[in-house]
């Protein structure tokens, strides 16, 4: 991810009945890459995010090959739960997509379950500073509520 994009904002959004939501242009070129991809992860139940493709597959690999480093050095020998466990998120947590038109996003099966919405549903779209944020309204929300206390503490920490 560059220093240069910086992604903010929220709008609502209606998740039409093929499950797809159009997303602010702008937000949109900021979380697609030079081939058209971008990629679409489960964060947190209720919430799917957005991501430039490259970008989070040049930093996803760096995590992985570690991992393959420590399971070929024997290091993971007693952890193997872990890995089975990390193997499982690993292999359902994301897929690469191409919008629509440059700004259609369409919610794949079993990612629509995760956020938890259904057609003609609003929904509301979060610009995350380095991703987009798709979010069921009632977990957006509950997380506003959670969170927003803590944000004059959080922005005076990052931005010192």
């Amino acid at each position: 991810m560059n220093g240069e994009t910086f992604i903010s904002g929220e709008t609502k959004r209606t998740v039409d009945d093929r499950f797809r939501i159009s997303l602010p242009v702008e937000m949109a070129q900021a979380i697609t890459d030079e081939s058209g991809e971008t990629l679409l992860t489960k964060e947190r139940a209720g919430c799917l995010s957005l991501w430039k493709a490259a970008d989070w597959q040049a930093r996803h690999q760096q995590g992985v090959d570690l991992i393959k480093q420590k399971i070929q050095a024997h290091r993971l020998e007693n952890r193997w739960e872990e890995v089975q466990r990390l193997g499982r998120l690993l292999s359902t947590r994301n897929r690469t997509i191409q919008l629509a038109n440059r700004s259609r996003c369409t919610i794949p099966e079993g990612f629509r379950e995760f956020l938890g919405v259904q057609p003609n549903q609003e929904v509301m779209i979060v610009g995350a500073v380095i991703c987009v944020e798709i979010w069921n309204l009632e977990a957006w929300q509950n997380l506003l509520e959670q969170d927003m206390p803590e944000f004059g503490t959080l922005f005076k920490d990052l931005s010192s």
